[in-house]
């Protein structure tokens, strides 16, 4: 005994992926942070030249805050702990901000 089935899909899948979100790694300026310090640290952790990074320090310092590096949420939050740690260790108050891009 046979039996013969015919089954017929017509179902369309889409299939959509999205973008990580990003998010904007701020320094914010304060009086006790030497230029010197945040220029290392945008050089040593965000890979800035030491030219961008000079800068960018001027920025912070001119404008009160300016954006260092733009990455993923879990990448500018290791970051932003990196920098803080390294900033606290060498008793300085620079100050990390995290934005939605």
């Amino acid at each position: 005994m046979s039996v013969d089935t015919d089954i017929v899909l017509d179902e369309k899948i889409k299939v959509t992926t999205n973008e990580p979100k990003k998010y904007k790694v701020i320094f914010l300026n304060d009086d006790t942070t030497p230029m010197e310090f945040v220029v290392s640290v945008l050089i040593e952790i965000f890979k800035h030249t030491e030219t961008n990074a000079a800068t960018i320090t001027m920025k912070i310092h001119e404008e009160g805050s300016e954006v260092v590096g733009v990455y993923t949420h879990e990448i500018a939050e290791q970051k932003a702990v990196e920098t803080t740690n390294i900033a606290r260790n060498h008793g300085f108050q620079l100050q990390v901000r995290l934005e939605e891009e």
